[in-house]
């Protein structure tokens, strides 16, 4: 996506849009607040499908990361900006009610300032992965990716996506 999407701005307290403004400018003045979303997608056994963020990818290259993902759009909601990334990065269109929103998270960092609604649903595939975004896509099962916490064996994977990891698969 370009540096030219608008996004929307929101009041952390209420959570209401109070103004837009470009990607370009909320990534990378963390006092603009906007929102994203990530879609879990489940095989039918469970495991988990991640990414593998293409290298060429300014932020977080070559790591894995949630199946599919991104920012919503001026007037999005978070639902529609899911449909859309799973469209986009996956080829795959989700049948109407098949996601579930799981959880609410906010990230605040030096570069920038979203709050993040995690969906998940059950999708066996076939995939179409988007070439200019995505090296792969793979499942993983949770016992995998819990150890790999455990372990710390998380250099290849986002920030982010360890802390879904977390809170997608709790320990036992």
């Amino acid at each position: 996506m370009s540096g030219s999407e608008i996004f929307d701005i929101i009041d952390d307290a209420t959570g209401s849009v109070v103004g837009t403004a470009p990607r370009s400018r909320c990534h990378g003045d963390p006092s603009l607040l906007h929102r994203s979303v990530h879609v879990a997608v489940f095989s039918p056994d469970g495991d988990l499908l991640l990414q593998k963020r293409k290298m060429t990818k300014d932020i977080q290259p070559g790591k894995w990361d949630s199946a599919a993902g991104g920012h919503l759009a001026h007037g999005e909601t978070y639902e529609a900006a899911a449909v859309r990334e799973m469209s986009e990065e996956l080829g795959v269109v989700p049948a109407p009610g098949s996601l579930k929103p799981l959880f609410d998270y906010k990230v605040r960092n030096e570069i920038e300032s979203e709050n993040v609604r995690v969906f998940s649903c059950v999708n066996a595939g076939p995939f179409h992965p988007q070439e200019s975004e995505l090296d792969e896509v793979r499942f993983f099962s949770p016992d995998d990716l819990r150890e790999r916490l455990r372990k710390g064996d998380t250099a290849d994977l986002t920030p982010l996506l360890c802390r879904e990891i977390a809170l997608l698969f709790p320990e036992k």
